[in-house]
């Protein structure tokens, strides 16, 4: 509660000299001449005596209410405008067949990858994020939502061979700018993460980078995997999980191509990171997060109720009961 007009608040130094008058006041006594007083001590004090004092404790109180409704109490309740401008994010994610190498810990690049995308999705609270999955082909595996539930539990279900082998980064790439280029919104991102080289897909990915860049769209990059590379297993139907060799009989292992993805990255103004174990891959979705902060505007403001009308109201109501006391119970004759 504040007061609006507090300065009205010194004529609270009248309550303490009212009371000290009152206390103080000298009551003429008027004098009756008996020859026995003996009666008139038997004679019990009324009632009304305990409360003689009541008059002036409702005119002390309603006038102090009087001061204070002078001062005009208000009530105060803060409150904030939040306002957000969120940033509209597609996910292209690799699915091919060197995602299965196990080079990061406990199970393999996918799994990692989709675990640490899980947190990053997350992590968002008013943004858009949709994702692209790619290997020799490209679709939409969710559009962009806000519905975080719905994303999660479509990246959960994304498994490697849901589409033909291959890496079309240009391809994912380009169906991600397709979703992004007509979407409302000034911040505009794609994170692609990738552990190969485009070999598969009609778009070149420098092609794309550079749609990118006119479409006012960053692509921040993401290569995932040890460097030298690691080998690929896969499920052969006669001995089980072997890893791949080419035909002269050497394990093949794999490869990325990192210019490209830092080439991607700068066109686009955007930026390549490198993630050779889980651990740093979580680091980078980590950066990332800090580098696109959703932007919130917080407005902070009182609304004021008045209160004086309700001091007013119970000094009016004291000062009435007063009189009336005044006039009839505790009535005084000359």
């Amino acid at each position: 509660m504040r007061f609006l007009y507090p300065y009205w608040l010194i004529l609270l130094i009248t309550i303490p000299l009212m009371i000290y008058r009152y206390k103080n006041k000298k009551r003429k006594r008027a004098v009756l001449r008996f020859s026995d007083i003996g009666v008139i001590k038997q004679i019990r004090p009324s009632r009304s005596l305990k409360y003689r004092h009541l008059v002036f404790l409702l005119k002390t109180v309603a006038i102090t209410l009087m001061i204070l409704a002078l001062a005009r109490p208000q009530s105060g309740e803060k409150n904030r405008e939040i306002s957000s401008e969120g940033i509209n994010i597609m996910l292209a994610l690799d699915i091919s067949g060197s995602m299965r190498a196990e080079d990061f810990k406990p199970k393999n690049r996918l799994h990692a990858a989709k675990t640490v995308v899980a947190d990053f999705v997350k992590g968002r609270e008013s943004d858009q994020v949709g994702m692209v999955v790619f290997a020799g082909r490209s679709f939409t595996q969710c559009p962009l939502t806000i519905d975080y539930g719905i994303l999660l539990s479509l990246l959960e279900n994304i498994e490697i061979g849901m589409i033909e082998d291959g890496t079309a980064i240009g391809l994912a790439l380009t169906n991600c700018l397709n979703r992004l280029k007509d979407v409302e919104g000034k911040s505009k991102i794609v994170i692609l993460l990738t552990d190969g080289q485009n070999n598969k897909g009609e778009i070149d990915p420098i092609t794309a980078a550079k749609l990118a860049k006119t479409l006012g769209i960053k692509v921040y990059t993401v290569g995932v995997g040890k460097k030298g590379g690691a080998p690929i297993p896969i499920q052969d139907p006669f001995f089980g999980k072997v890893y791949a060799r080419g035909p002269d009989g050497r394990l093949l292992l794999t490869r990325m191509d990192e210019e490209t993805l830092r080439e991607i990255a700068k066109i686009s103004d955007g930026q390549y990171f490198r993630a050779t174990d889980p651990k740093s891959l979580k680091r980078i979705y980590e950066q990332i997060d800090r580098l696109e902060k959703t932007k919130i505007e917080i407005k902070q403001y009182m609304e004021y109720t008045e209160l004086f009308q309700y001091f007013l109201i119970t000094a009016v109501l004291l000062l009435l009961l007063s009189t009336f006391l005044e006039n009839t119970k505790f009535r005084t004759i000359p």
